[in-house]
């Protein structure tokens, strides 16, 4: 059974060389994490627990430049970056899907 929840934080970033997105500015990315596992006493896992989990991650990285992070912070890169850190947090195997504004994503 996959079950997900969905968050939203606000970033800076510039692309180093990138012709049309080298120049500072931001983005509301919207972070969609999906856990599978079995249904055990009536839950995969608590939704608390899974938002908490995921929270703790992405505090770091609200309101702040990804450029502090990455040398390169392209979507694809963001999405490796937490899905790193939340590897550590989340004991079930899980897809993250990080969506850079409206119809742009990188998922793992």
């Amino acid at each position: 059974m996959k079950l997900g929840t969905t968050h939203y934080i606000d970033c800076a970033h510039f692309l180093p060389g990138h012709p049309r997105c080298g120049q500072l500015h931001g983005h509301t990315y919207k972070v969609e994490v999906i856990i599978e596992g079995e249904n055990k006493q009536g839950m995969v896992l608590d939704f608390a627990d899974m938002k908490k989990a995921v929270n703790e991650v992405l505090q770091d990285y609200d309101h702040k430049s990804l450029n502090d992070f990455l040398d390169y912070p392209s979507v694809e890169n963001i999405c490796e970056m937490l899905q790193g850190r939340l590897q550590d947090r989340l004991d079930l195997p899980f897809t993250i899907r990080v969506w850079e504004g409206e119809g742009k994503w990188a998922e793992l």
